[in-house]
């Protein structure tokens, strides 16, 4: 005899009153297992929800517009009797006490894979596996997915960053007629702010590992055998035997030496709490890190100082895409001693005292805070690598090929624990690679280029060769660098202190890199990076057309400069 079968939203997470988007079947369609009903959107992703019976839909309960959470109703399925019975639970097996070692060897795997770290790498991994059919387990030692990136690193920053850009956007149109006056800062607001943004995110994530049927474990996980992991956690130590491996464990911040442990020595982390924006701070680090909360501070209010060992800021980036930046941080900080080493910090009661090492650098500064943002490091000597048979080197870091295999053939692993460059965006592709060839599917990470952006103000982005590696390499490239004081967006908003560089083959044509600074360089270099994918030449930039006055056609002007095209500018003279 048929039934009628309420379908009720499952669990989804730590999400209530989620929109429903797009019903996906209507009265008098036929169900299978599984078949999607509707689409449920919630601020991370959207998701469809799938029918847990097979038959015929009688009515649907809900409309699009509605917001629906656990429970819910859907709507109303027809099934036979014979179907309407849900299964009962699986039992738990009862394993009889054996010696460790038998149980390494003979019990059967507890998943087909294992992601260890839940960062952006970790997580994709987790769930492109899922999403293949493979039964999945998270390991993650935050109490939420999203690893340092989205929980004490990227996004976080990056909500820091928007305020401090607002601030002096704000103070720079006092130029120009509209004077706001100083800001009033709230810290308890500030911090409230860029926690929503980080648990909105983080509770997306949780909704869609349980979509996804992830099992996700918190606790540190290390080796304790080839096919074995041990997870220590609040709830105590658990095993879990696996098919497959995914090391996503991620890195670090590096701590330098003889560096008292006082809490006004801030790292990476620490600093993002904004305990205190008054007073003096010297930053340790003239790298990404360091300057992006070297801009932070200094917006907020503080008195700044940059200390970097070597001779110039951001050691590796072409010097002339540094340069804006440069000119711009003389005049918000305190001061930028370069080539000058940290010798040693003495805490006092009235402050920490710092001596340096350097031609242009004080013997010894008075700070009110100290940031040390020196580097991280991979950490591969912390995940019990030597029980397993993997191999790490002195670094720490995990050889890999070209499918994220590791010297074991069931282990891979992704992100930072590959090498450079440790970025997020790169861990994400290769998550996605090593569940593909986990899956049989013919996958290889191969990018050509893999951008890079420092989110300061100016900001700066680069993809692919730079103008100084060429030259080490003996690499003849024919170099376009179009000025943003010909832009005339760039004008409009004041920001004409950018360029935009397109490196081309001397020998084809083709564009091999590219660097932006500027106002959203980073939001910039993605076209760059498709281009260079393609395989594209200066015309074939240079003929897309690009909507008029932006700064993206400005990657559309250097191109014309290198094709000897360009109207805006006069063309170079030809040899």
């Amino acid at each position: 005899m048929p039934e009628s079968i309420t379908v009720r939203v499952p669990d989804i997470g730590e999400f209530d009153g989620v929109d429903v988007v797009d019903l996906l079947v209507g009265p008098g369609d036929t169900l299978a297992v599984e078949d999607s009903i509707v689409t449920l959107e919630s601020d991370k992703a959207s998701m469809d929800v799938p029918s847990p019976v097979a038959g015929v839909v009688e009515r649907m309960v809900v409309s699009v517009g509605d917001q629906v959470g656990e429970g819910d109703a859907l709507c109303v399925v027809q099934v036979e009797a014979s179907t309407a019975v849900e299964a009962p639970p699986a039992k738990e097996p009862e394993l009889a006490p054996v010696p460790e070692a038998a149980t390494a060897s003979a019990s059967a795997p507890d998943t087909e894979v294992l992601v260890l770290g839940g960062g952006p790498g970790g997580y994709t991994a987790a769930f492109r596996a899922a999403d293949l059919g493979k039964k999945v387990t998270l390991v993650e030692r935050y109490p939420t997915l999203g690893g340092v990136c989205l929980n004490v690193g990227c996004i976080p920053s990056k909500t820091l960053l928007h305020m401090a850009d607002v601030i002096e956007e704000a103070a720079a149109l006092a130029e120009h007629g509209i004077d706001f006056g100083a800001p009033r800062l709230d810290l308890e607001r500030i911090r409230a702010r860029k926690n929503e943004v980080v648990q909105g995110l983080t509770r997306g994530l949780s909704g869609l590992a349980k979509q996804r049927h992830v099992e996700v474990i918190q606790g540190e996980g290390r080796f304790v055998g080839s096919h074995e992991l041990e997870v220590t956690g609040k709830d105590g130590t658990r095993r879990i035997r696996f098919q497959n491996a995914i090391l996503a464990a991620g890195s670090r911040t590096v701590v330098l030496p003889g560096i008292p442990d006082d809490p006004r020595i801030l790292d990476s982390t620490s600093a993002l709490e904004l305990g205190s924006v008054a007073g003096r701070l010297l930053v340790i680090g003239g790298g990404i890190i360091g300057l992006e909360m070297a801009t932070v501070y200094a917006a907020f209010g503080a008195q700044v100082s940059v200390v970097e060992l070597f001779d110039r800021l951001m050691t590796g980036t072409d010097r002339d895409l540094v340069r804006p930046l440069e000119r711009r941080l003389k005049q918000r900080l305190d001061a930028i001693w370069l080539g000058t080493r940290v010798e040693g910090i003495e805490a006092k009661a009235d402050g920490l005292l710092v001596t340096f090492s350097g031609k242009d650098a004080p013997a010894q500064e008075s700070f009110d805070q100290v940031l040390v943002a020196v580097g991280r490091r991979p950490n591969g000597d912390r995940i019990g690598a030597e029980a397993a048979g993997l191999l790490v080197d002195e670094r720490g870091f995990v050889p890999v090929d070209t499918k994220q295999r590791t010297n074991l053939a069931h282990v891979y692993a992704i992100g930072d624990l590959t090498g450079q460059p440790m970025l997020a965006h790169k861990a994400t592709h290769e998550g996605k690679t090593a569940a593909e060839v986990i899956a049989g599917l013919p996958a290889s990470f191969d990018a050509r280029a893999i951008p890079s952006v420092a989110y300061t103000d100016p900001e700066i982005a680069w993809t692919g060769l730079t103008e100084e590696t060429a030259k080490a390499e003996g690499i003849a490239v024919r170099k376009a660098v179009f000025p943003w004081a010909a832009s005339g967006r760039a004008l409009s908003i004041g920001r004409n202190e950018g360029l935009t560089k397109l490196l081309f083959s001397e020998e084809d044509g083709r564009l091999l890199g590219a660097g932006i600074t500027g106002p959203g360089a980073g939001d910039l270099i993605a076209e760059a990076t498709l281009a260079l994918e393609m395989g594209a030449d200066a015309e074939d930039i240079g003929l897309t057309v690009h909507p008029h006055p932006t700064l993206s056609e400005t990657i559309a002007m250097a191109a014309e400069l290198a094709a000897g095209t360009i109207t805006d500018l006069l063309p170079p003279k030809r040899s």
